[in-house]
């Protein structure tokens, strides 16, 4: 292989599923592959258009190509078609690690979402999340992760890629050293994480300790800075980090890949791409340009800021993994059973709280309630949150504006359900929701007669609302969630979920 192949073949640029219909972008991705690019991260797409596309890319593939994708939800949570699994923290509200038939229904999720990802031609699943949300304003881990207890991450991370890697699969953990400390999103700006050395590896990289002794194929380095470690380098650019820490401290000797290039927290670094892989990491994920990107480090090479010994370096442990792929075998999925799976986890996360005064009232209040105005079981329900979600929601009644604004007056004697709709996604900031919406929650909360706030997604929020009667963490925003908390509201299911993380 020539220099310009070896640096395509470190790269895994992106691949748009909702536009491999268009000729004009098959080719240009078909050249991406004749260039030797390493392999794509895939974003949407349909089921029965996807995985002939990736057959296609593959066949014309010098090397075989990863294909990796985020999937923490499942495969369907990228592309149509395929089931849709809850979020980590929802897995870890559901799943007793002490009960064997917990603990084999999760082995059975995480195999559904494996065989799912085979099924479609994706074979470097950017899954377990490992960090450790000890921070309750995380606006972009939160419910991704299990817990904001490190024994817990670590041993249901150990649990994903156990499975994963069973099935032939290259595991990937993120995000390395541990991106949950921290209030920053680094999609928008680059996050500060305000820890020593000894305290990032007992917390937040323990999780990343257990997933290499399990044998995790591959680690994602996120972009943080960590002044205790390295003040002048974020993390993923970091060789204290990635040679020091990583493949010394915690002996791995596995692929490490950047978290992804197009990301604010590293733009305006110069060199960051050759800064990367002089650091220890072997693959570029998701730059902007890749032909550009190769460009950057030919002229890195050529000006002796990066040396070819390097480059073979990260190419012999790209090959070496490569040489699993051909053990990975298609097998006929059972999507009916798949959604069954998932529909169960769900329903045994949603998480009954006990209000302020420790007093939980049992599940089927609604049923009792005969003397509260009309509305879904005979309660009022608002509405807040993400707009997005409102068209989506399956309970159709929904208090007036003339309530939410204070202009109707409450008896004291109405039930009153309040859903909270958020959700964690890249480059919003915030994982919450805004101040006036809070302020209209507590008064409905003061003057009704009972209260119950659900959250749809970031358990977090219930720390605002102690002073409701009925609090229930159901942490996502899906159908499948939706209709578990209406099940468990009937008493025709009981709160099982057990609460991952600190409201406190």
């Amino acid at each position: 292989m020539n220099l310009q192949s070896k640096l395509y073949q470190m790269i895994i640029s992106r691949l748009d599923g909702d536009r491999i219909c268009e000729h004009e972008y098959q080719d240009s991705i078909a050249d991406l592959v004749r260039e030797g690019i390493g392999g794509f991260i895939i974003f949407g797409g349909n089921k029965g258009e996807l995985t002939p596309f990736i057959e296609r890319l593959q066949s014309i593939a010098a090397i075989p190509l990863f294909i990796a994708s985020d999937i923490e939800r499942g495969v369907g949570q990228q592309v149509k078609g395929y089931t849709d699994f809850p979020c980590q923290m929802a897995v870890r509200a559901a799943v007793n690690r002490d009960e064997p038939v917990d603990m084999a229904l999760l082995r059975e999720a995480v195999k559904a979402v494996g065989l799912e990802a085979i099924d479609a031609g994706i074979n470097m699943p950017l899954i377990p999340v490992l960090d450790v949300n000890s921070n309750p304003d995380n606006p972009i881990i939160c419910t991704r992760s299990f817990s904001d207890d490190p024994e817990d991450v670590a041993f249901f991370g150990a649990e994903y890629i156990r499975v994963l890697e069973g099935l032939n699969l290259i595991s990937c953990a993120k995000h390395f050293p541990g991106h949950g400390d921290t209030s920053t999103d680094s999609h928008i700006s680059l996050p500060v994480i305000k820890k020593s050395y000894d305290e990032l590896l007992k917390f937040d990289a323990r999780p990343f300790a257990e997933a290499v002794k399990t044998g995790v194929s591959s680690i994602m380095a996120g972009h943080l800075l960590i002044p205790s470690v390295d003040d002048s380098n974020p993390s993923s650019l970091s060789k204290k980090i990635i040679t020091g820490m990583l493949r010394s401290e915690l002996g791995f000797n596995g692929l490490i890949m950047t978290d992804a290039l197009n990301m604010s927290a590293i733009s305006g670094i110069e060199n960051a791409v050759a800064k990367c892989l002089n650091a220890g990491v072997d693959i570029l994920l998701h730059p902007s340009d890749a032909g550009q990107t190769v460009t950057e480090l030919s002229e890195a090479v050529r000006l002796n800021l990066l040396s070819e010994k390097t480059i073979d370096t990260a190419m012999d442990r790209i090959l070496k993994t490569k040489q699993r792929l051909s053990q990975i075998k298609r097998v006929e999925i059972d999507l009916p059973r798949h959604a069954g799976i998932s529909s169960r986890i769900t329903e045994m996360s949603v998480t009954l709280i006990p209000a302020a005064g420790g007093q939980v009232l049992h599940s089927g209040i609604l049923v009792k309630c005969q003397n509260a105005r009309p509305a879904p079981f005979g309660v009022s329900l608002m509405i807040a949150g993400e707009e997005e979600w409102c068209d989506k929601i399956l309970w159709t009644s929904r208090l007036g504006p003339e309530l939410i604004s204070g202009t109707q007056v409450m008896t004291g004697e109405e039930i009153v359900i309040i859903a909270i709709f958020t959700k964690v996604a890249a480059w919003r900031g915030s994982a919450g929701i805004d101040d006036k919406s809070g302020k209209q929650i507590t008064g409905l909360i003061k003057n009704a007669g009972t209260s119950i706030v659900i959250s749809f997604g970031s358990p977090y929020i219930l720390s605002h609302f102690s002073d409701a009667d009925i609090l229930i963490a159901a942490y996502d925003v899906n159908v499948n969630a939706q209709e578990a908390v209406i099940r468990c509201l009937k008493g025709e299911e009981q709160f099982r979920g057990r609460l991952p993380v600190n409201l406190s």
